[in-house]
Protein backbone atom coordinates (compact mmCIF):
# COMPACT_ATOMS: atom_id res chain seq x y z
CA UNK A 1 0.00 0.00 0.00
CA UNK A 2 1.45 3.14 -0.97
CA UNK A 3 2.33 5.95 1.72
CA UNK A 4 -0.07 9.34 1.03
CA UNK A 5 1.42 12.23 0.19
CA UNK A 6 -0.98 14.71 1.57
CA UNK A 7 -3.19 14.84 5.22
CA UNK A 8 -6.48 16.76 5.55
CA UNK A 9 -6.89 17.41 9.57
CA UNK A 10 -10.27 18.86 10.88
CA UNK A 11 -9.44 20.51 13.94
CA UNK A 12 -6.72 23.35 15.20
CA UNK A 13 -6.54 22.59 19.09
CA UNK A 14 -3.59 20.97 20.60
CA UNK A 15 -4.19 17.56 19.08
CA UNK A 16 -4.41 18.28 15.71
CA UNK A 17 -1.66 20.57 15.58
CA UNK A 18 0.60 18.21 17.22
CA UNK A 19 -0.24 15.77 14.40
CA UNK A 20 0.32 18.43 11.86
CA UNK A 21 3.65 19.08 13.70
CA UNK A 22 5.23 15.25 13.00
CA UNK A 23 3.60 14.64 9.45
CA UNK A 24 4.95 17.70 8.54
CA UNK A 25 8.60 16.72 9.78
CA UNK A 26 7.78 13.29 8.21
CA UNK A 27 7.54 15.57 4.79
CA UNK A 28 4.42 15.17 3.91
CA UNK A 29 1.84 18.23 2.94
CA UNK A 30 -0.36 18.74 5.63
CA UNK A 31 -3.53 21.08 5.82
CA UNK A 32 -5.52 21.92 8.71
CA UNK A 33 -9.46 22.68 8.56
CA UNK A 34 -9.47 25.33 11.50
CA UNK A 35 -12.52 26.94 12.34
CA UNK A 36 -11.86 30.96 13.05
CA UNK A 37 -12.94 30.03 16.62
CA UNK A 38 -10.13 28.24 17.13
CA UNK A 39 -8.39 30.10 19.88
CA UNK A 40 -10.82 30.09 22.35
CA UNK A 41 -11.22 26.26 22.66
CA UNK A 42 -10.18 23.93 25.15
CA UNK A 43 -6.42 23.84 24.00
CA UNK A 44 -6.57 27.61 24.91
CA UNK A 45 -7.75 27.75 28.29
CA UNK A 46 -7.07 24.51 29.90
CA UNK A 47 -5.05 24.12 33.23
CA UNK A 48 -1.60 23.47 30.74
CA UNK A 49 -0.50 20.32 32.81
CA UNK A 50 1.35 16.97 32.23
CA UNK A 51 0.20 14.71 34.68
CA UNK A 52 1.31 11.45 34.62
CA UNK A 53 0.05 11.29 37.86
CA UNK A 54 -3.81 11.41 36.45
CA UNK A 55 -4.24 7.73 36.13
CA UNK A 56 -7.80 7.63 37.12
CA UNK A 57 -10.33 8.63 34.23
CA UNK A 58 -13.53 10.39 34.60
CA UNK A 59 -15.36 7.18 34.51
CA UNK A 60 -14.56 5.62 37.98
CA UNK A 61 -16.42 4.07 40.52
CA UNK A 62 -18.53 6.84 42.65
CA UNK A 63 -19.12 9.33 39.66
CA UNK A 64 -22.57 7.99 38.82
CA UNK A 65 -23.57 8.79 42.63
CA UNK A 66 -21.54 11.50 42.52
CA UNK A 67 -23.34 13.05 39.44
CA UNK A 68 -26.56 12.45 40.76
CA UNK A 69 -26.17 14.24 43.64
CA UNK A 70 -24.69 17.15 41.86
CA UNK A 71 -27.08 17.19 38.93
CA UNK A 72 -29.22 20.35 40.46
CA UNK A 73 -26.69 22.06 41.56
CA UNK A 74 -25.39 24.18 38.61
CA UNK A 75 -22.25 25.45 40.57
CA UNK A 76 -21.14 22.06 41.55
CA UNK A 77 -17.53 20.68 40.30
CA UNK A 78 -19.16 18.11 38.23
CA UNK A 79 -22.65 18.93 37.30
CA UNK A 80 -24.96 17.04 34.56
CA UNK A 81 -28.05 19.10 33.01
CA UNK A 82 -30.44 16.32 32.10
CA UNK A 83 -31.51 16.02 28.71
CA UNK A 84 -33.93 13.02 26.86
CA UNK A 85 -31.50 13.00 24.34
CA UNK A 86 -30.70 9.57 22.28
CA UNK A 87 -27.28 10.26 21.91
CA UNK A 88 -26.70 11.89 25.76
CA UNK A 89 -28.89 8.71 27.14
CA UNK A 90 -26.52 5.89 24.70
CA UNK A 91 -23.47 8.28 26.36
CA UNK A 92 -24.23 8.34 29.69
CA UNK A 93 -25.31 4.13 29.48
CA UNK A 94 -21.87 4.20 28.45
CA UNK A 95 -20.05 6.42 31.06
CA UNK A 96 -22.16 3.51 33.46
CA UNK A 97 -20.96 0.54 32.12
CA UNK A 98 -17.52 1.83 31.91
CA UNK A 99 -17.47 2.92 35.74
CA UNK A 100 -16.36 -0.55 37.33
CA UNK A 101 -13.23 -1.40 38.93
CA UNK A 102 -12.27 -3.84 36.53
CA UNK A 103 -11.96 -1.31 33.99
CA UNK A 104 -10.53 1.50 36.03
CA UNK A 105 -8.01 -0.92 36.88
CA UNK A 106 -7.23 -2.13 33.34
CA UNK A 107 -6.81 1.75 32.08
CA UNK A 108 -4.73 2.87 35.25
CA UNK A 109 -1.07 1.76 33.39
CA UNK A 110 -2.62 2.95 30.19
CA UNK A 111 -2.88 6.20 30.75
CA UNK A 112 0.62 6.20 32.52
CA UNK A 113 1.86 4.96 29.57
CA UNK A 114 0.32 7.76 26.99
CA UNK A 115 1.15 10.91 29.49
CA UNK A 116 4.80 9.50 29.99
CA UNK A 117 5.14 9.45 26.35
CA UNK A 118 3.36 12.67 25.45
CA UNK A 119 5.80 14.28 28.73
CA UNK A 120 9.08 13.22 26.39
CA UNK A 121 7.30 14.54 23.60
CA UNK A 122 7.27 17.64 24.71
CA UNK A 123 10.65 17.84 26.38
CA UNK A 124 12.15 16.53 22.76
CA UNK A 125 9.75 19.30 21.14
CA UNK A 126 11.57 22.41 23.22
CA UNK A 127 15.15 20.60 23.23
CA UNK A 128 14.12 20.62 19.19
CA UNK A 129 13.79 24.89 18.64
CA UNK A 130 11.63 24.23 16.51
CA UNK A 131 9.16 26.65 19.07
CA UNK A 132 11.90 28.88 20.09
CA UNK A 133 11.89 28.61 24.34
CA UNK A 134 8.43 28.38 26.11
CA UNK A 135 7.62 27.40 29.83
CA UNK A 136 7.98 23.42 30.51
CA UNK A 137 8.40 23.85 34.34
CA UNK A 138 8.98 20.82 36.29
CA UNK A 139 7.41 21.77 39.92
CA UNK A 140 5.40 19.02 39.91
CA UNK A 141 1.60 19.25 41.35
CA UNK A 142 0.29 19.96 44.66
CA UNK A 143 -3.20 17.97 45.83
CA UNK A 144 -4.67 19.98 48.68
CA UNK A 145 -7.43 18.75 50.69
CA UNK A 146 -9.26 20.35 53.92
CA UNK A 147 -11.46 16.87 55.10
CA UNK A 148 -10.32 13.69 55.64
CA UNK A 149 -12.68 12.15 53.34
CA UNK A 150 -10.24 13.86 50.92
CA UNK A 151 -7.29 12.81 52.53
CA UNK A 152 -8.37 9.41 52.38
CA UNK A 153 -9.36 9.64 48.26
CA UNK A 154 -6.26 10.69 47.20
CA UNK A 155 -3.93 8.84 49.28
CA UNK A 156 -5.30 5.84 47.83
CA UNK A 157 -4.60 7.95 44.31
CA UNK A 158 -0.69 8.32 45.42
CA UNK A 159 -0.58 4.81 46.49
CA UNK A 160 -1.68 3.25 43.08
CA UNK A 161 0.33 6.09 41.38
CA UNK A 162 4.28 4.75 43.24
CA UNK A 163 3.51 1.56 42.50
CA UNK A 164 3.44 2.38 39.15
CA UNK A 165 6.74 3.79 39.57
CA UNK A 166 5.96 7.32 39.50
CA UNK A 167 7.49 10.01 42.02
CA UNK A 168 4.90 11.14 44.86
CA UNK A 169 5.98 12.74 48.01
CA UNK A 170 4.12 13.45 51.33
CA UNK A 171 5.23 16.85 52.60
CA UNK A 172 4.29 17.39 56.08
CA UNK A 173 2.80 21.32 57.31
CA UNK A 174 5.84 23.04 57.50
CA UNK A 175 7.08 21.69 54.12
CA UNK A 176 3.74 22.47 52.42
CA UNK A 177 4.02 26.05 53.86
CA UNK A 178 7.68 26.19 52.64
CA UNK A 179 6.34 25.18 49.14
CA UNK A 180 3.17 27.50 49.02
CA UNK A 181 3.08 30.21 51.83
CA UNK A 182 0.13 31.89 52.61
CA UNK A 183 -1.68 28.73 52.59
CA UNK A 184 -5.37 28.70 54.02
CA UNK A 185 -5.01 27.45 57.76
CA UNK A 186 -7.73 24.68 57.09
CA UNK A 187 -5.87 22.91 54.87
CA UNK A 188 -5.20 19.48 56.97
CA UNK A 189 -2.82 18.12 54.08
CA UNK A 190 -1.51 17.55 50.53
CA UNK A 191 0.41 15.75 48.12
CA UNK A 192 3.00 16.44 46.17
CA UNK A 193 2.92 14.68 42.49
CA UNK A 194 7.04 15.29 41.72
CA UNK A 195 6.20 13.34 38.51
CA UNK A 196 4.08 16.32 37.28
CA UNK A 197 4.91 19.52 35.01
CA UNK A 198 3.26 22.36 33.78
CA UNK A 199 2.85 24.76 30.97
CA UNK A 200 1.31 28.24 29.27
CA UNK A 201 -1.04 26.93 26.36
CA UNK A 202 -1.58 30.41 24.87
CA UNK A 203 2.01 30.79 24.84
CA UNK A 204 2.44 27.11 22.96
CA UNK A 205 -0.13 27.10 20.99
CA UNK A 206 0.56 30.72 18.95
CA UNK A 207 4.30 29.20 18.83
CA UNK A 208 3.10 25.82 17.26
CA UNK A 209 0.89 27.39 14.57
CA UNK A 210 3.73 29.86 13.55
CA UNK A 211 5.88 26.83 13.19
CA UNK A 212 3.34 25.24 11.05
CA UNK A 213 2.84 28.13 9.08
CA UNK A 214 6.79 28.56 8.38
CA UNK A 215 6.98 24.87 7.24
CA UNK A 216 4.80 25.37 4.69
CA UNK A 217 1.40 24.04 6.45
CA UNK A 218 -1.98 25.28 4.71
CA UNK A 219 -4.48 26.69 7.30
CA UNK A 220 -8.34 26.31 5.92
CA UNK A 221 -10.26 29.06 8.04
CA UNK A 222 -13.73 27.24 6.38
CA UNK A 223 -16.64 25.36 8.35
CA UNK A 224 -16.65 21.77 6.97
CA UNK A 225 -19.74 20.45 5.79
CA UNK A 226 -19.80 16.83 4.50
CA UNK A 227 -17.80 14.54 3.01
CA UNK A 228 -17.48 13.00 0.13
CA UNK A 229 -16.93 8.94 -0.21
CA UNK A 230 -16.67 6.05 -2.63
CA UNK A 231 -16.76 2.84 -0.96
CA UNK A 232 -14.47 2.59 2.25
CA UNK A 233 -12.86 5.47 1.21
CA UNK A 234 -13.20 9.44 1.49
CA UNK A 235 -12.77 11.75 -1.53
CA UNK A 236 -13.35 14.93 -0.59
CA UNK A 237 -13.66 17.36 2.08
CA UNK A 238 -16.79 19.73 1.32
CA UNK A 239 -16.84 23.09 3.19
CA UNK A 240 -19.52 26.06 3.54
CA UNK A 241 -16.99 27.49 0.13
CA UNK A 242 -15.13 25.05 -1.74
CA UNK A 243 -14.63 21.05 -2.42
CA UNK A 244 -11.12 19.82 -1.33
CA UNK A 245 -9.97 16.49 -2.48
CA UNK A 246 -8.26 14.25 -0.12
CA UNK A 247 -5.95 11.20 0.39
CA UNK A 248 -5.56 10.75 4.21
CA UNK A 249 -7.98 12.76 7.12
CA UNK A 250 -7.83 13.52 10.61
CA UNK A 251 -10.70 14.52 12.67
CA UNK A 252 -9.36 15.92 15.71
CA UNK A 253 -12.40 18.28 15.87
CA UNK A 254 -12.80 17.69 19.86
CA UNK A 255 -16.06 18.09 20.93
CA UNK A 256 -17.60 18.51 17.56
CA UNK A 257 -15.72 15.11 16.39
CA UNK A 258 -18.53 12.98 16.93
CA UNK A 259 -20.99 15.11 14.73
CA UNK A 260 -18.72 14.50 11.45
CA UNK A 261 -18.61 10.72 13.23
CA UNK A 262 -21.87 10.13 12.73
CA UNK A 263 -22.33 11.90 9.08
CA UNK A 264 -19.97 8.64 8.20
CA UNK A 265 -22.79 6.47 10.30
CA UNK A 266 -19.69 5.48 12.43
CA UNK A 267 -20.36 5.31 16.46
CA UNK A 268 -17.74 7.72 18.47
CA UNK A 269 -19.13 8.21 21.49
CA UNK A 270 -18.42 11.95 22.26
CA UNK A 271 -20.31 14.19 25.07
CA UNK A 272 -18.77 17.99 25.25
CA UNK A 273 -17.57 18.83 28.58
CA UNK A 274 -17.10 22.11 29.42
CA UNK A 275 -14.67 23.56 31.87
CA UNK A 276 -13.89 27.55 32.50
CA UNK A 277 -10.75 29.55 33.37
CA UNK A 278 -10.46 32.60 35.23
CA UNK A 279 -7.09 34.57 34.25
CA UNK A 280 -5.10 36.85 37.19
CA UNK A 281 -2.73 39.15 35.29
CA UNK A 282 -1.19 40.10 38.37
CA UNK A 283 1.25 38.85 41.23
CA UNK A 284 -0.49 36.25 43.63
CA UNK A 285 2.00 34.79 45.42
CA UNK A 286 0.98 31.27 43.81
CA UNK A 287 4.70 29.21 43.08
CA UNK A 288 3.75 26.37 42.39
CA UNK A 289 0.83 24.42 40.81
CA UNK A 290 -2.22 23.18 43.13
CA UNK A 291 -5.77 21.11 42.94
CA UNK A 292 -7.82 22.19 45.45
CA UNK A 293 -8.94 18.86 46.04
CA UNK A 294 -12.70 19.67 47.64
CA UNK A 295 -13.69 22.10 44.34
CA UNK A 296 -12.24 20.47 41.93
CA UNK A 297 -10.42 23.62 40.93
CA UNK A 298 -6.70 23.79 39.23
CA UNK A 299 -4.55 26.37 39.66
CA UNK A 300 -1.42 27.50 37.49
CA UNK A 301 1.33 29.81 37.74
CA UNK A 302 1.45 30.34 33.93
CA UNK A 303 3.97 33.02 32.05
CA UNK A 304 3.06 36.63 32.82
CA UNK A 305 -0.73 35.17 35.10
CA UNK A 306 -2.37 32.64 37.20
CA UNK A 307 -4.89 30.54 35.89
CA UNK A 308 -7.97 29.87 37.55
CA UNK A 309 -9.75 26.78 36.00
CA UNK A 310 -12.21 23.73 36.23
CA UNK A 311 -15.26 22.13 36.77
CA UNK A 312 -16.61 20.03 34.07
CA UNK A 313 -20.15 20.40 33.34
CA UNK A 314 -22.45 18.15 30.92
CA UNK A 315 -24.41 20.02 29.10
CA UNK A 316 -23.80 19.80 25.41
CA UNK A 317 -22.42 22.04 23.18
CA UNK A 318 -23.05 25.58 24.14
CA UNK A 319 -20.66 29.18 24.70
CA UNK A 320 -22.84 29.51 27.91
CA UNK A 321 -20.93 30.98 30.50
CA UNK A 322 -22.69 29.97 33.52
CA UNK A 323 -21.60 32.71 36.28
CA UNK A 324 -22.64 30.54 39.04
CA UNK A 325 -19.63 28.29 37.89
CA UNK A 326 -17.12 31.04 37.62
CA UNK A 327 -18.28 32.82 40.85
CA UNK A 328 -17.17 28.91 42.64
CA UNK A 329 -14.39 28.59 40.82
CA UNK A 330 -13.44 32.56 42.72
CA UNK A 331 -14.74 31.19 45.62
CA UNK A 332 -12.57 28.05 46.28
CA UNK A 333 -9.19 29.96 45.39
CA UNK A 334 -10.14 32.53 47.72
CA UNK A 335 -10.80 29.95 50.19
CA UNK A 336 -7.59 28.05 49.87
CA UNK A 337 -5.45 31.46 49.68
CA UNK A 338 -6.44 33.62 51.50
CA UNK A 339 -4.55 36.58 50.86
CA UNK A 340 -6.03 36.16 46.89
CA UNK A 341 -9.22 38.45 46.09
CA UNK A 342 -10.33 37.75 42.35
CA UNK A 343 -11.85 41.07 41.09
CA UNK A 344 -15.16 40.98 39.43
CA UNK A 345 -13.94 42.28 36.05
CA UNK A 346 -11.57 38.84 36.18
CA UNK A 347 -14.43 36.92 37.09
CA UNK A 348 -16.32 39.18 34.17
CA UNK A 349 -13.57 37.93 31.85
CA UNK A 350 -14.24 34.27 32.59
CA UNK A 351 -14.28 32.27 29.53
CA UNK A 352 -15.04 28.20 29.25
CA UNK A 353 -13.73 25.56 26.43
CA UNK A 354 -15.57 22.26 25.28
CA UNK A 355 -13.59 19.19 26.09
CA UNK A 356 -14.59 15.77 23.96
CA UNK A 357 -14.83 13.53 26.69
CA UNK A 358 -15.73 9.74 25.73
CA UNK A 359 -17.61 7.31 28.03
CA UNK A 360 -14.79 5.32 29.36
CA UNK A 361 -12.34 8.13 29.84
CA UNK A 362 -9.78 7.01 27.33
CA UNK A 363 -9.59 8.73 23.97
CA UNK A 364 -9.65 7.36 20.27
CA UNK A 365 -6.97 7.21 18.57
CA UNK A 366 -7.11 4.72 15.37
CA UNK A 367 -8.48 3.95 12.19
CA UNK A 368 -12.41 3.31 12.16
CA UNK A 369 -13.20 -0.47 10.10
CA UNK A 370 -15.54 1.72 8.35
CA UNK A 371 -13.30 3.46 6.22
CA UNK A 372 -9.58 3.04 5.16
CA UNK A 373 -7.96 6.60 4.91
CA UNK A 374 -9.61 7.74 8.00
CA UNK A 375 -8.27 8.33 11.65
CA UNK A 376 -9.04 9.66 14.70
CA UNK A 377 -7.67 11.92 17.39
CA UNK A 378 -10.37 12.91 19.98
CA UNK A 379 -12.03 11.99 23.10
CA UNK A 380 -9.07 13.11 25.63
CA UNK A 381 -11.48 14.24 28.12
CA UNK A 382 -9.18 16.64 30.62
CA UNK A 383 -5.72 15.06 29.42
CA UNK A 384 -6.28 16.41 26.00
CA UNK A 385 -3.26 19.22 26.75
CA UNK A 386 -1.72 16.15 28.65
CA UNK A 387 -2.14 14.22 25.78
CA UNK A 388 -1.21 16.54 22.49
CA UNK A 389 2.20 15.58 21.47
CA UNK A 390 1.69 11.48 22.13
CA UNK A 391 -1.30 11.56 20.19
CA UNK A 392 -0.32 13.62 17.38
CA UNK A 393 3.08 11.21 17.41
CA UNK A 394 1.15 7.84 17.25
CA UNK A 395 -1.55 9.34 14.18
CA UNK A 396 2.02 10.24 12.10
CA UNK A 397 2.81 6.45 12.54
CA UNK A 398 -0.27 5.14 12.19
CA UNK A 399 -0.77 6.84 8.89
CA UNK A 400 3.28 6.19 7.46
CA UNK A 401 3.17 2.24 8.69
CA UNK A 402 5.59 2.71 11.75
CA UNK A 403 5.48 0.63 14.22
CA UNK A 404 3.54 2.81 17.14
CA UNK A 405 5.54 4.17 20.26
CA UNK A 406 2.96 2.21 22.34
CA UNK A 407 0.12 -0.25 22.26
CA UNK A 408 -2.89 1.02 20.51
CA UNK A 409 -5.62 -1.18 21.51
CA UNK A 410 -7.15 0.68 24.55
CA UNK A 411 -7.51 3.70 22.28
CA UNK A 412 -9.41 1.54 19.37
CA UNK A 413 -12.26 3.98 17.77
CA UNK A 414 -14.16 0.71 17.20
CA UNK A 415 -13.79 -0.55 21.05
CA UNK A 416 -16.65 -1.96 22.80
CA UNK A 417 -18.91 -0.17 25.81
Amino acid sequence: MALPKKVSIIGGGIQGLCTAYYLNKEGLEVSVFEPKTAETGASYVNAGYLTPSHIIPLAAPGMISKGLKWMLNSSSPFYVKPRIERDFLKWSWRFYKSSTLQKVTAAIPVIKEINLLSEQCFKEIKSSGDLGDFQLDHHGLLMLYKTKSAAKAENEVAKKAASLGLKVSYPDQKELNNLQPQLSKDIIGGILYDCDSHTTPTEIMPKLKKRLLDSGVKFITEKVCRFEQKENKLTAIVTDKNNYPIEEVVIAAGAWSGQLAKQLDIDVSLEAGKGYRIDVHRETGIKIPAILMEAKVAVTPMKGFTRFAGTMELSGINKTIRKERVNAIAKAAEAYYPGLKITAAEKEAAVSGMRPVSPDGLPYIGRPKAIKNLCFATGHAMMGWSLGPATGKLISEIILNKKPSMDLSPFDPNRKF
